[in-house]
């Protein structure tokens, strides 16, 4: 059996901030999950002291408002560093709006999660940063987050001393009473724990058939990628330059032709 070698490079991919952001989210969310099914279910808990002198469940609240805070601030900051930051972090890559984005998301349908093979071999498919799809359901998951987020700060209206809160008071409202928007809240916590174990599945996955560093990535920052993809990254900018160029010198020869 042939063997076939290829060559690496060590790429930097996720910066500082996008890892500050992933880590930060990460421990939100534990936070914010273990605290909630605290409060949805809260245990009967026999101790030898009167109720006004014991405030366990207050702090249980106090905990999951904060990392709630903490994760709608770390949030936003990512928003900001959809514009401010690399390539990899750039807010085109998470909504598919050209044809590429959309092939790439069949493509990753086909070969990650149907396992399908994959007959073309495209160097192109394997996605240096996020894939199309990764992406995309990102995108889909802060549009839930807010949705999550708002259902929270409803709930915490009424008994609210901060104007914060109170502006979204309406949302309650809106889904015909706290009952509602409780269950709302709730399930959305479910659907992102089924989230975040197809996201570390999908990651060991790949890091396991591309061995590409997909899970050391987030701490390091680094990825391995092939060298050819990068020559070839180079020659799509390059032909990309030229091409605005030559567009440019076109218009520029118009307006001449004009005057």
């Amino acid at each position: 059996m042939k063997t076939v070698t290829y060559n690496y490079k060590r790429v930097y991919v996720w910066e500082l901030a996008v890892r500050f952001f992933h880590w930060l989210t990460v421990l939100s969310l534990i936070v914010l999950v273990i605290t909630g099914f605290i409060i949805a279910n809260p245990p009967a808990l026999n101790i030898n002291v009167e109720a006004t002198n014991s405030f366990w469940f207050g702090y249980v609240r106090l905990i999951h408002f904060s990392a709630a805070y903490i994760l709608i601030a770390n949030l936003l900051f990512r928003i900001y560093w959809a514009f401010a930051g690399n390539q990899f972090a750039n807010w085109r890559n998470f909504i598919p709006y050209t044809k590429k984005h959309w092939q790439n998301i069949a493509h990753v349908l086909k070969v990650d999660i149907l396992l399908m093979k994959d007959k073309n071999q495209k160097l192109s498919n394997i996605s240096i940063g996020h894939n199309s799809l990764a992406a995309f359901s990102y995108f889909l998951m802060t549009l839930l987050f807010f949705l999550q987020a708002i259902t929270g700060l409803s709930l915490l209206a009424d008994t609210s001393g901060w104007w914060f809160p109170k502006m979204f008071h309406w949302v309650a409202t809106l889904f015909g009473g706290d009952i509602t928007t409780r269950y709302v809240h709730h399930i959305l916590t479910w659907l992102f724990m089924a989230f975040v174990v197809i996201h570390v599945y999908l990651v060991l996955y790949h890091d396991y058939i591309e061995a590409r560093g997909e899970a050391s990535a987030m701490v390091s920052g680094f990825k391995f990628v092939r060298a050819e993809r990068i020559k070839q990254n180079i020659k799509n900018f390059v032909d990309k330059v030229k091409d605005q160029m030559n567009k440019g010198s076109e218009n520029a020869n118009i307006e001449n032709e004009d005057e």
